[in-house]
């Protein structure tokens, strides 16, 4: 919480402590009572009480610790989530393949062996299906799982908020008996996972991505890294997307305006505290994707970054701190896009920004939360 990387203020102070104690609510989720691989069970570990990992506002993460032995039957409804990734995660080695960068924290920093995409999903008329994981191939719906097999990584992508999440269960083939109660020895194993995880995450964030990412700058804040550190591997692939981040540091009267090309795909921008957990997505706008975008006539994307609202529709909320983190990421895509920044005071905005710049009154504003508010409860059933 005292790490020269987070500023000496309240707000940081308490959104640090915050983190803490969100991943002390689910420690035990992860190392215990989802943990048997006989029993599978979809985590939602990344929620809007609860951020972890990089956590973008306009996904929904599950996970489900699985092995290479056994067979798993994934059944439910797709939903109608604009993006949607079923990844097999392999084994989390110590030092990330051709590099000599130490893996981020368990349950991070496993390996995708195979994935399936929303558009690769056989479903029938209604999006129902039954997707198998495992085992001999069973048709489209099919993922393979190796010997060092150890989870299944699921995420949805939200573009407009009407969109609908996954209804989705998961369960081992031949799976007759009741789950067993815990022993004492996976009582000790649970504690000690879970005593691992919660000192490593306050080690690694943001310490691993600023010493060890290749999109990430953390000296030359308010602008992105140039396009070379955009460019994705196979693991990136895997995971659907392009990526691009950038460090801002802003004071009270200070906006920064993002600028790019629209692209004609799926790209989504997220808002994040120092140890990049996505700030609060259910009651501010802290991101933004194509269908919640004013785009000006020049075909220019611009978002306002700063901390009150300046009456403009592409505001990001900072909520209230002075030092985070911005990520960019384009989906189904290994297209880079190019970022221009500007910081300049508030009472000078409108002089940076072209006439043309979509504005919004306060009733708008508020019904623009309000929207957001109750698609982000739909997405997690509140």
């Amino acid at each position: 919480m005292f790490k020269d990387y987070n500023p000496a203020t309240p707000a940081h102070r308490v959104d640090a402590f915050r983190f803490l104690t969100q991943n002390l609510g689910q420690a035990f989720d992860l190392a215990l009572e989802t943990r048997d691989t006989r029993y599978p069970a979809l985590h939602p570990f990344c929620t809007p009480t609860r951020k972890l990992g990089g956590d973008a506002a306009d996904f929904l993460y599950l996970q489900a610790w699985i092995d290479g032995q056994s067979v798993y039957r994934i059944s439910g409804n797709r939903g109608s989530a604009r993006f949607i990734n079923f990844t097999v995660q392999g084994q989390r080695p110590d030092k990330q393949p051709g590099t000599d960068w130490p893996s981020l924290h368990d349950p991070f920093g496993d390996i995708p062996e195979a994935n399936l995409f929303g558009h690769q999903l056989a479903t029938d008329e209604h999006g129902n299906f039954e997707l198998y994981i495992g085992g001999p191939e069973r048709g489209p719906n099919w993922l393979p799982s190796t010997p060092n097999t150890r989870k299944l990584f699921l995420r949805q992508g939200f573009d407009r908020w009407d969109e609908l999440p996954a209804r989705l269960n998961i369960e081992r083939v031949g799976m007759e008996e009741p789950k067993p109660s815990p022993t004492p020895e996976a009582l000790i194993e649970a504690m000690e996972w879970a005593g691992r995880f919660v000192v490593a995450l306050m080690d690694d964030w943001p310490d691993h991505p600023y010493h060890y990412s290749p999109f990430v700058d953390p000296a030359n804040v308010n602008r992105f890294p140039p396009d070379p550190a955009q460019q994705s591997d196979a693991a990136d692939q895997r995971r659907g997307r392009a990526i691009a981040h950038m460090c801002w540091e802003l004071q009270e009267d200070d906006a920064l305006i993002i600028e790019f090309e629209a692209p004609d795909s799926f790209w989504m921008i997220s808002n994040a505290g120092v140890f990049f957990n996505s700030l609060d997505y259910l009651y501010r706008p802290v991101s933004y994707t194509p269908a919640r975008t004013t785009v000006n006539s020049d075909g220019k994307v611009r978002l306002i970054l700063c901390h009150r609202d300046p009456g403009y529709h592409n505001w990001l909320d900072t909520q209230g701190l002075v030092r985070g983190n911005v990520t960019y990421r384009n989906l189904l895509s290994t297209t880079t896009t190019a970022f221009s920044t500007k910081t300049v005071k508030l009472q000078g905005l409108a002089g940076a920004l072209p006439d043309d710049t979509a504005t919004v009154s306060a009733q708008e504003r508020l019904a623009q939360l309000h929207e957001r508010f109750a698609a982000i409860r739909r997405r997690y059933g509140y």
